[in-house]
């Protein structure tokens, strides 16, 4: 039987990535990332696609508003849908 898939927190995924709590609820809010659960407690919790979706979040940020980024994040997920 496989092991259930790793789940992070948010103060996790501050490490690993170097960003403020702050910008990874702003990025939640304006639905660039989504949580994949909750715990008990009301805790956020993302699985490990998370990390791909902020580094590309970030390389966008060199040339786009969060708000583009959302739309071209909202497109590739539409087409990626459809496969």
């Amino acid at each position: 039987m496989p092991a259930p898939p790793k789940r992070y927190k948010v103060g996790e995924i501050m490490r690993h990535t170097g960003l403020s709590r702050q910008t990874i609820h702003n990025y939640t809010m304006l639905g660039l990332i989504q949580p994949v659960e909750r715990t008990d407690a009301g805790h956020r919790l993302y699985d490990e696609s998370v990390f791909d979706r902020i580094r590309k979040i970030e390389m966008l940020k060199l040339h786009r508003t969060l708000n583009e980024i959302r739309e071209v994040l909202e497109e590739e997920d539409k087409a990626s849908d459809k496969d």
